[in-house]
């Protein structure tokens, strides 16, 4: 369980950085799409091999939702990503964790101390994390808003996801589905833009998106790999020790960050992202 946890904070953080870094040269949408469909290619060659498509059930409409939901909190997040510096976008973004919390709250569990000291933190975390320029800045307050979008995003998915399947076959056909309609739903957006005078493609042209193919799909299949070792983890062990672990991804994208990017926060941002990732513990931990 432990290693399926942490493979996920793994597969997400590499998952984030590499999205983020396509989404600053190719449209944060065609991003999306693009990386959605290729996986969906992979998983419907999986749903297949493994006869997944007989766990076919009500179930699947969960796994509808969070598709429906996909496109527009990852269009957030990769925006989000392009804008801001890494280091601070994918620990608010680990915040996600409050939306199983609150479901697990809705369905009768009660927080111990831990987690409500945990959603203080993390709240005090997103406020500092704006850094001092936060007044006055449209982008950073743009960022902000985008990252949190994303993050309330995030939650749902999982709390869907794990409530679309029972068994491992089911889980493959849930992320099928997910994933089809991501690409649905993103390829509709895509072409509303389209339409309204947005580009689709960057200045480069199909050339640039053909050179990013083999990146889209590791994000892409990344993202799927993480949400199934995550799903599986939950399965085989306490839920709150593989969320602790696996909420430790944006660790992965700011040091990937760092050390390909060289980038540098703020003093009060470090401290804001810092705070964030605490809550994020406290919150799956207590």
């Amino acid at each position: 369980m432990v290693a399926l946890a942490l493979a996920t904070s793994l597969l997400w953080g590499l998952a984030d950085f590499g999205g983020g870094l396509l989404a600053r040269r190719v449209p944060a949408l065609t991003v999306t799409v693009v990386s959605q469909t290729l996986a969906v290619l992979v998983l419907g060659v999986i749903v297949v091999a493994t006869s997944a498509w007989t766990e076919f059930g009500w179930r699947l409409w969960f796994a509808v939702a969070a598709g429906l939901i996909g496109p527009l909190m990852m269009l957030c997040f990769y925006r989000a990503l392009a804008r801001g510096p890494m280091g601070v976008v994918s620990p608010l973004v680990s915040t996600a964790v409050v939306v199983p919390f609150a479901v697990a709250m809705l369905q009768g569990e009660r927080p111990g101390g831990a987690q409500y000291t945990g959603l203080l933190v993390a709240f005090v975390g997103v406020v500092l994390a704006g850094g001092p320029q936060l007044r006055g800045a449209t982008v950073q307050r743009e960022t902000l808003g985008l990252t949190l979008v994303s993050a309330l995003g995030f939650g749902a998915v999982l709390a869907l996801i794990a409530a679309a399947s029972t068994t491992v076959t089911g889980l493959f056909l849930a992320l099928f589905t997910q994933r089809l309609c991501n690409v649905l739903a993103g390829g509709v957006a895509l072409w509303v833009a389209a339409r309204r005078g947005s580009p689709p493609l960057p200045e480069e042209g199909v050339g640039a998106v053909t050179a990013a193919l083999p990146s889209l799909l590791f994000v892409g299949l990344a993202d799927v790999a993480a949400n199934a070792t995550y799903a599986l983890a939950t399965r085989i062990g306490p839920v709150t020790v593989a969320a602790m672990l696996a909420s430790l991804y944006p660790v992965v994208t700011a040091l990937a960050a760092c050390g390909m990017l060289r980038e540098r926060l703020r003093a009060v941002q470090a401290t804001g992202a810092c705070l964030a990732m605490t809550g994020t513990l406290l919150l799956a931990a207590g």
